[in-house]
């Protein structure tokens, strides 16, 4: 099995920052993408960031500029959040998805961190 574990969040003013991390741990030989999702109460899940061993780092046009995703190594990420603002709160939830020998590839989300922007 693979545990994906977020940590980070808290509470913040608007125009501050806050940095997500994603641990991966568990019975993988790698992580071919990470991803971060926003969910709110009453909502699904929203697409903010992921970053893919191929091609690199992509963002969701509300993100764009402000955060930045990044790999600090094989068994973990970071979100990068700055100049947060009021409608960044929501539950941030890390998925990663891995290769494992002879099966399919297989993505797993960890249980989110909370993320409140308020004055």
């Amino acid at each position: 099995q693979v545990q994906v574990v977020e940590s980070g969040g808290g509470s913040v003013q608007p125009g501050g920052s806050l940095r997500l991390s994603c641990s991966v741990s568990g019975n993988f030989r790698s992580i071919s993408h990470m991803a971060w999702y926003a969910q709110r109460p009453g909502n699904s899940r929203e697409f903010v960031a992921q970053i893919h061993t191929g091609t690199g780092a992509r963002y969701a046009d509300s993100v764009q500029g402000r955060f930045s995703i990044s790999r600090d190594s094989a068994y973990s990420g970071n979100l990068q959040m700055n100049n947060l603002r009021p409608e960044d709160t929501a539950v941030y939830l890390c998925s990663v998805s891995v290769v494992r020998v002879g099966r399919p590839l297989t993505t797993y989300w960890g249980q989110g961190t909370q993320v409140s922007v308020s004055s």
